[in-house]
């Protein structure tokens, strides 16, 4: 395993075309950004408790919050 090394490096044209076909996700205007944030447990859990797309609500909760 010590001699492996990334495919990228070793087929760099073909990780290049592969790259470029896949295109990936389009950049976004406004993107969001991954932060740290200590809530109560039971804020937490409420959400939680609401289903998928939690962390989507408590960001809509926040934005509610204020003003925007």
């Amino acid at each position: 395993m010590k001699e492996f090394r990334p495919f990228a490096e070793v087929f760099p044209e073909m990780a290049e075309k592969i790259e470029k076909q896949l295109g990936g996700r389009p950049k976004l205007d406004n993107p969001k950004q991954a932060i740290s944030i200590r809530l109560d447990a039971e804020v937490i859990a409420r959400f939680k408790a609401t289903g998928d797309g939690w962390q989507s609500r408590i960001n809509a909760a926040l934005r509610k919050a204020v003003g925007l």
